[in-house]
C-alpha cells in the first residue's frame, strides 16, 4: 500500500520572517542587601516599570497588538515567582488577552527570553513580543531554596567546585594561567573608567527608567542612576581587595560584577510589522547559540557559543564590528578575547564599560547588553555586524549576533 502523501502547508503558514529589536530600557541597577535602594521595592514592580515605559516610549504599538511578554528570573519565588511574564503583563497594564509565560536560564534568562521569542516571531507564531528579565538578589539570593540532586557530586558528574560561580573563575585562571590577575584588575579598572566617561557624555542614561523607591530611614525616592559604579577606580586598589574562594587567588570584588538588582525589557517585532506600525528598528537578528562546557569552567562559555553561530550564519569574528560581552568575571572575559585574538583594550568591546562597573543582576543582563548594542549601531553607520554574548551558571555560553540597519556599507568596521 503506497504511504500516504504529505500534506500540503496549510494556508495561514508562513516563511522565516525577519526579527528587529525595536528597543530596550531598563530599571537603574541597584547594590542587593538591606542598604541597596531597592531593598524596598518588589522585584516584579522593577521588571512592570520597565514595561510601561516601553509601552510610554512607543503610543504607536497598541498594546492589543503584544503577542507574548516572556520574563525571566533566576530565582522563581516569592515577588519573582508566579509565572512572572503573566503578572507582569497585568501589572503594567497590557490587555488581559495578552499572554505572558516565565523563563530561566540562569545569567541568560533574559537572553533566551530573547531567543524564544524571536523564534516565534521569526515562525509566524507571533508579530510582537515583549521579552526581559528581573532579578532582585538582596530579596531573592543565587541559589535560594533549591536542592540539588547529591547525584550530581556523589556521581562525579560534576566538580563540586562547579555550583560556586567565583570558585569556577579561580578555576579558569588556572586552565589559562596567562590570564593573570594584574590583566583582570587592569581590565575592571577600564570597566570602570569606560563606564563612568559613557555616562559623562550621556551614552548611557537615555535607556534608564526611574523608579520610586522606599526606604525605612530615608522615606521615598526616586532611583534613576546605577547604584554600584566604583569611578575612580585604580588598579592599585583593585590589587589589595581580598580574595575570598581561594587563599591567594585572583577573584576579588573588583574584578567581578557585584550582586545586583534590576530589570529589562524589551519590544522584538516581526521586521514587515514594525514599519507598518512605524516601531522604529534598532537591530536585525542575525542568529543565536546556546553551547555546554563542562561546568567547573562555565566562563568559558561563551566562546563554543560564538564558534556555533559563526558556523551557522557563515560570519567569522573579523565580521564583527562591536561586542557586548557580560562582565561577570573579567578573566571570562579576557578568556574570549584571548581565544580569538583580540586585545584587552580593544575600543570595539565594552565601549561604555560593562557588568563590573554597572552591575549584573542575573536573569536580566542579556536585554542590557542588547540595549546598549543598538544604541551603538546607531551611531556607528560603518559597522554592520555586533555580538552580545555571555557566560551561563553550570556551565554554559550564549551569543546573539545582530545586523545593524544603519549599515551604510563603509568599511570602518575593520
Amino acid at each position: 500500500m503506497a504511504a500516504p502523501a504529505t500534506p500540503p502547508l496549510a494556508p495561514a503558514a508562513r516563511g522565516v520572517r525577519n526579527v528587529v529589536f525595536v528597543e530596550g530600557v531598563r530599571t537603574p541597577f541597584g547594590k542587593a542587601g538591606d542598604k541597596g535602594m531597592y531593598a524596598g521595592t518588589r522585584a516584579d514592580d522593577l521588571v512592570v516599570n520597565a514595561i510601561r515605559e516601553l509601552l510610554r516610549r512607543h503610543p504607536e504599538l497598541p498594546p492589543e497588538r503584544v503577542d507574548e511578554v516572556a520574563i525571566a528570573a533566576t530565582t522563581q519565588t516569592g515577588d519573582q515567582g508566579l509565572t512572572i511574564g503573566r503578572t507582569a503583563a497585568l501589572l503594567a497594564g497590557l490587555p488581559k488577552s495578552v499572554p505572558g509565560f516565565a523563563i530561566d536560564r540562569m545569567c541568560a534568562g533574559a537572553m533566551t527570553a530573547v531567543t524564544t521569542t524571536a523564534s516565534g516571531i521569526g515562525f509566524g507564531a507571533y508579530d510582537i513580543a515583549i521579552a526581559g528579565g528581573v532579578e532582585h538578589m538582596g530579596r531573592h539570593p543565587m541559589g535560594e531554596g533549591v536542592d540539588p540532586n547529591p547525584r550530581i557530586v556523589a556521581d562525579k558528574l560534576v566538580d563540586p567546585t562547579a555550583l560556586v560561580m567565583g570558585q569556577t573563575a579561580e578555576n579558569l585562571h588556572d586552565r589559562f594561567p596567562e590570564i593573570t590577575k594584574e590583566r583582570t584588575d587592569a581590565f575592571a579598572a577600564r570597566s570602570q573608567e569606560r563606564y563612568a566617561e559613557a555616562v559623562k557624555t550621556g551614552k548611557i542614561g537615555p535607556e534608564l527608567v526611574p523608579v520610586a523607591t522606599r526606604s525605612k530611614e530615608l522615606g521615598w525616592g526616586l532611583a534613576t542612576e546605577d547604584e554600584p559604579p566604583r569611578p575612580g577606580t585604580t588598579v592599585e586598589q583593585l590589587a589589595k581587595l581580598k580574595t575570598p574562594f581561594r587563599p591567594h587567588g585572583r577573584i576579588t570584588a573588583g574584578n567581578a560584577a557585584g550582586l545586583n538588582d534590576g530589570a529589562t525589557a524589551a519590544i522584538l517585532a516581526d521586521e514587515d510589522t514594525a514599519r507598518e506600525l512605524g516601531l522604529p528598528i534598532g537591530m536585525r537578528l542575525v542568529g543565536y547559540s546556546f553551547a555546554g562546557v563542562e561546568p567547573e569552567v562555565m566562563g568559558i562559555g561563551p566562546v563554543p557559543a560564538t564558534e556555533k553561530l559563526f558556523q551557522r550564519t557563515g560570519l567569522s569574528i573579523e565580521d564583527i564590528g562591536l561586542f557586548e560581552i557580560n562582565e561577570a568575571f573579567a578573566v571570562q572575559v579576557l578568556a574570549f578575547l584571548d581565544h580569538f585574538g583580540i586585545a584587552d583594550d580593544d575600543p570595539r568591546v565594552n565601549q561604555w564599560g560593562g557588568a563590573i562597573a554597572c552591575g549584573h543582576p542575573l536573569a536580566s543582563s542579556g536585554v542590557r547588553l542588547m540595549t546598549q548594542l543598538a544604541r551603538q549601531f546607531a551611531e556607528r553607520p560603518d559597522v554592520r555586524y555586533g555580538l552580545t554574548t555571555m557566560c551561563i551558571g553550570i556551565g554554559m555560553g550564549g551569543t546573539v549576533i545582530w545586523e545593524n540597519p544603519a549599515y551604510n556599507g563603509s568599511e570602518g568596521a575593520k
